[in-house]
């Protein structure tokens, strides 16, 4: 009897035994730079049982059966992990985990442009990232601006919407740049009349990194990203002192000064950014304009970072910058006597003040503090016309990051406004406005397991002349496989009208009357893209990835810029909404190669951009339905680079009925990198594509042009090089 007792005991026991579940913790640190690793997925081989790295790359695994077990640790960019234990463990104490980075890991890359604190690699909603060598090597193209920046960037097009002048907007998918949202570290400082000009007036020695968001974004920071948005990310004080200078010169008569400073001191930090960028007039195509104008500019941007703690900064900026740009009659710039000469010359100056406070908080919660009041004064002047305005615009906000690792929440209000005042003109009527905008939001991030993460977020904005919007957005991402991650997502955005578009811009808003508020409605969207990422390696011995996006956007109620109907000596313009709505859809395609100091990028972009207004159906103008980058590179590591370009831009639909010839544009960069300083040589559009030698730039005298639109490069080959200097 007790026999029989103790073995029904034993045999209990051991089915309990063998049913038991086991706990794993490890620490994950990347092997090249020895720092945790924050996002990395670890699951036990076979089984749906795995957990996730929080911030100081700590993973704990429960619910481990007994017996030989494969825990496999994987983040994109690095090399996989496998690693074989038999449980229970004998030795239950932490171990650490290093993962080998495979190739460049972009992915460490923590993404501020959608408020959360994950990184690149753990965001459901798809980012584009400039940063780190790639930002320089682009920076070199064109060190006076971030032109070079965006435009090589696949779905992303700088649209020139002044022949003399270069004044440039950012067309995200084919939409117009107004529909485009840019931001500096997350302060939206460049919208209205300060916004034909920022393309030209931001240097990229001082930037960090470029954050780009494509498709409706206005859930993120208001109205304006229905296109997306572009966020470009300073520098900050690290742990050793930086200071970097650049010089360039060029071709085309150009000179870019650079400096930027950086340094820490106890609780305090400061860095100091400051450039210097001038051009002469510059008409390759002796046509006797300039397709490069006259430019003289100052940037001084000086900052102080205060640490009253190891979890709270204190940032208090100002940045202004002086411009004076002049295009034209090229003779009539270099001072020859010119009878009834044609001129524009833009005079800008912009001075903005910025303040912020964050903290961080024990339990991993996060308070965030923004401030910002910018004045920007430009005065537009053509023979016979001046157009000239201030426009003051603050920006606040409060935002706060609370939850776990797994289920992060932000939450926040903010207060923007804008207002614009034009100088009187005799029988003109102004064009003023002062627009405030109240918003609320609230976003979550759920990782609801290693293979499925959900972003949501919904912000209300009212506005105090076109009332309440109401903005969802989802996205979702799900790692397939180690080799496979997918993402969809979708939203709702709007913009406030007014007056500075690109079609205003072309004409210096001459004879452009004010909007109606009371017959205007604000525009509004929808859009949702899916995208899906593979990378492999091909042979063993080629890095493979490619990254396809599928897009589709539509905008209700768009405002359109035409002549009025009333009869008027001189062509009045007047903002009218027709029935109907513009769309944009179509796919992006993003290729890589690396194989041993090789890699070899190309991307395509399908953009079908679509007018349907009153039944009809127009072509959108100035899109490139298709293009393409190719970018091939040999690199040895801080040592040496050359890269060849080629761009390819499809025909374009112009106003009238006419169509813009396709063309290529190719482009040699070269870097020759020492410990402390670089030379850099490059030969942009070496085969001189210009719009002048297979199209017109103008009709009518070289007194009254009358300027066709502008799609194709009027400044042809030029040879940039200088020297980077690193201490």
């Amino acid at each position: 009897m007790y026999i029989r007792l103790l073995s029904f005991l034993a045999l209990v026991l051991i089915s309990a035994v063998s049913t038991a579940q086991n706990q794993f913790e490890a620490q994950v640190f990347d092997a090249e730079t020895n720092t945790p690793l924050y996002g990395v997925n670890a699951f036990v081989k076979g089984t749906t049982i795995g957990a996730t790295a929080n911030m100081e790359g700590m993973i704990k695994i429960d619910g481990i059966p007994d017996g030989k077990q494969i825990l496999v640790f994987s983040y994109v960019g690095f090399a996989q992990e496998e690693l074989q234990l038999t449980f229970p463990l004998e030795d239950t104490s932490l171990r650490t985990i290093y993962l080998a980075p495979e190739g460049e890991h972009m992915d460490e890359v923590i993404i501020s442009a959608t408020r959360s604190r994950r990184t690149i690699a753990d965001l459901p909603t798809r980012v584009e990232v400039i940063s780190g060598e790639e930002l320089g090597e682009k920076g070199n193209m064109k060190p006076g601006d971030i032109r070079m920046l965006l435009n090589e960037t696949t779905g992303i097009q700088t649209q020139q919407t002044s022949a003399t002048s270069y004044n440039s907007s950012i067309r995200i998918q084919g939409l117009d740049g107004k529909y485009t949202q840019l931001l500096k570290d997350g302060y939206p400082l460049y919208s209205g009349f300060s916004g034909g000009l920022s393309l030209l007036q931001i240097v990229p020695l001082d930037l960090q990194q470029v954050e780009v968001v494509k498709g409706a974004s206005s859930t993120l920071y208001g109205g304006g990203a229905i296109a997306g948005l572009v966020n470009l990310v300073s520098k900050t004080p690290g742990e050793e002192r930086e200071i970097n200078f650049l010089l360039n010169g060029t071709s085309a008569l150009g000179l870019d000064a650079s400096g930027f400073y950086s340094d820490k001191f106890r609780n305090f930090g400061t860095t100091v950014f400051a450039s210097y960028n001038y051009s002469d007039p510059y008409d390759p195509s002796d046509i006797g304009l300039t397709a490069i104008p006259e430019v003289n500019r100052v940037t001084v941007n000086p900052k102080l970072f205060y640490y009253p703690s190891e979890a709270a900064t204190l940032e208090i900026g100002v940045n202004t910058v002086i411009e004076e740009r002049t295009g034209g009659n090229i003779a009539f710039l270099e001072g020859e006597n010119v009878t009834d000469p044609y001129f524009e010359r833009n005079n800008t100056e912009r001075i903005t003040t910025r303040a912020g406070y964050s903290q961080d908080f024990e339990n991993g919660n996060f308070l965030s503090i923004k401030n910002s009041f910018s004045f920007f004064e430009r005065k537009i002047e053509i023979p016979d016309y001046t157009f000239s305005g201030d426009q003051l615009a603050s920006f606040t906000e409060l935002a706060y990051n609370f939850g776990t690792e797994n289920l992060e929440w932000i939450a926040g209000l903010n207060l923007v406004s804008d207002r614009f005042e034009q100088e009187p003109l005799e029988n003109t009527e102004v064009v003023d406005y002062n627009h405030i905008t109240y918003g609320a939001f609230l976003q979550n991030n759920w990782r609801l397991s290693h293979k499925f993460s959900l972003e949501t977020g919904l912000r209300t904005d009212y506005q105090n002349e076109y009332g309440w919007f109401v903005l969802p957005r989802i996205s979702a991402m799900f790692n397939i496989s180690d080799a496979i991650t997918t993402r969809i997502g979708g939203g709702l955005g709007y913009k406030t009208p007014t007056i500075f578009t690109e079609d205003a811009e072309r004409i210096q808003f001459r004879n452009v009357l004010p909007i109606d508020v009371s017959a205007t409605e604000a525009e509004r969207s929808i859009g949702a893209n899916f995208d899906i990422n593979y990378r492999t390696d091909l042979f063993e011995m080629i890095e493979f990835s490619v990254n396809t996006l599928f897009f589709y956007t539509r905008v209700n109620d768009p405002l359109i810029l035409g002549q009025s109907f009333e009869n008027t000596p001189t062509p009045v313009y007047e903002y009218r909404q027709p029935e109907g709505y513009l769309d944009t859809q179509g796919l992006e395609a993003n290729f890589r190669f690396s194989y041993g100091n090789f890699k070899l990028f190309t991307g395509y972009t399908l953009a079908d951009v679509n007018r349907h207004y009153d039944g009809e159906t127009f072509e959108m103008p100035l899109v490139a339905q298709h293009r393409l980058n190719n970018v091939l590179v040999y690199e040895i590591h801080d040592k040496l680079m050359i890269g060849l370009e080629g761009y390819y831009f499809g025909k374009q639909k112009l106003e009238g009925d006419l169509t813009g010839q396709d063309y290529w544009i190719f482009g040699l960069m070269t870097e020759k990198k020492w410990e402390n300083f670089s030379l850099f040589l490059n030969f942009e559009n070496f085969t001189d594509t210009r719009q002048s030698r297979f199209d017109s730039i103008y009709t009518g005298s070289i007194s009254n042009p009358q300027f066709r639109d502008i799609y194709a490069p009027v400044d042809g080959f030029v040879v940039n090089g200088g020297i980077k200097i690193n201490l």
